[in-house]
């Protein structure tokens, strides 16, 4: 399962950059600029595919992406056909299709996620609610109290709680967080049995809840104790039918907004030297890889959403104007337009050489900090 997961990553990964950069293909060939290659995957080279219309399609050995290989990619370069003799407005028009295509791609997705069932993974998640239904409604443990009676059951953490059994046999289903604390609170000092999946098993714990005495009492004190001893969490999913479209603009709002938070914060961390607060923000390939294998029991709509708020990701990432992305080149462009100075190669390939070693530097620390805190 975790093998085909990782290639199940990698491949929608892949799939990704490749429709980000099929919007610079694209956008470049109607500004009459040539492409001299499409490659999948980075160099070096594996293999020519097929060579047609002047460009070279190729697959490359290293699985992270593409990329597209313009004629005269120097904002400085005059020959016919190449990027750099196109208008400003091609320019523009090509640097930013590629964030436009992830933008796409991850509008559609978040659609046909509403339609069939969107997770909720934020508090609040947009919705709108005259047209949300809960078609599906899940309690998982994420956070078990040392020494309380779940752990001593064993329960962990990420385990789904199914129903409650008493001591009279009847058997009661869990629907949400506030059923299971109205439930172990009137079942209180009494042994009940606990149906749970764990690992994709369903198993049956016996379980001696705390007396309400002394959860009454704990209150009182810096640990607070619970009847059971957990702290429950709802997957809740919700389908959408004429407002799938809106509820996916929605989304990519709301994200986009949290992503520039998360962004925001990890730069403080960064420029005040605290690496960990700088890298604890954002995932690399393996926390991907991570969040993926967790969700994978959540369904093909938890992974669908996974892969669109990557997709979301991709087009804010590559719009700031950060050296050696998009953005950054844009930026660049603009101002030395705007200063009236020429943008000479060496000077492009310094600046945004400097920007790829930086890129780089981050996407090894937080691969590091992903490994630390999954391994």
């Amino acid at each position: 399962m975790s093998i085909a997961l990782l290639i199940f990553g990698i491949l929608s990964f892949v799939g990704l950059v490749i429709v980000h950069e099929w919007g610079h293909f694209i956008a470049a060939r109607r500004s009459g600029v040539e492409v001299e290659e499409f490659g999948i995957g980075f160099p070096p080279k594996a293999a020519t595919i097929t060579k047609k219309n002047g460009t070279e399609y190729t697959l490359n050995w290293l699985p992270l992406g593409g990329f597209v290989r313009l004629k005269g990619e120097h904002d400085g370069d005059k020959e016919k056909g190449s990027f750099g003799a196109a208008p400003i407005n091609s320019k523009v028009r090509i640097m930013i299709a590629g964030v436009a295509m992830n933008l796409l791609t991850a509008f559609l997705l978040l659609t046909l996620v509403a339609i069939i069932g969107m997770p909720q993974l934020v508090d609040n998640q947009f919705k709108i609610a005259s047209d949300s239904k809960i078609s599906d409604q899940r309690m998982y443990v994420s956070y078990v109290d040392e020494g309380s009676p779940a752990d001593k059951a064993g329960i962990q953490v990420r385990d789904q709680l199914l129903s409650i059994t008493d001591n009279k046999n009847n058997t009661i289903e869990l629907g949400g967080v506030g059923n299971l604390s109205d439930i172990t609170k009137s079942l209180s000092g009494q042994e009940v049995s606990i149906k749970y999946i764990h690992a994709s098993e369903v198993r049956s714990s016996s379980v001696m809840l705390l007396e309400t005495s002394v959860v009454e009492a704990s209150r009182k004190t810096d640990t607070p104790k619970g009847y059971l001893g957990i702290v429950p969490t709802d997957f809740i999913v919700r389908k959408s039918t004429w407002s799938a479209p809106i509820v996916a603009l929605g989304t990519m709002g709301q994200f986009t907004q949290l992503t520039m938070k998360g962004l925001g914060s990890a730069l403080a961390g960064l420029f005040s030297g605290n690496t960990a607060k700088a890298t604890e923000q954002v995932s690399g390939p393996v926390g991907v890889f991570f969040i993926l294998k967790e969700g994978s029991t959540l369904g093909m709509a938890f992974i669908l959403m996974i892969i669109a708020v990557i997709s979301l990701t991709l087009a804010i990432m590559n719009i700031l104007p950060i050296p050696a992305l998009d953005g950054g080149r844009l930026f660049v462009t603009l101002l030395f337009r705007g200063l009236c100075k020429p943008l000479t190669p060496k000077m492009e390939d310094r600046i945004h050489g400097t920007g790829m070693a930086v890129l780089l530097t981050l996407f090894v620390l937080i691969t590091i900090v992903d490994v630390k805190r999954f391994f």
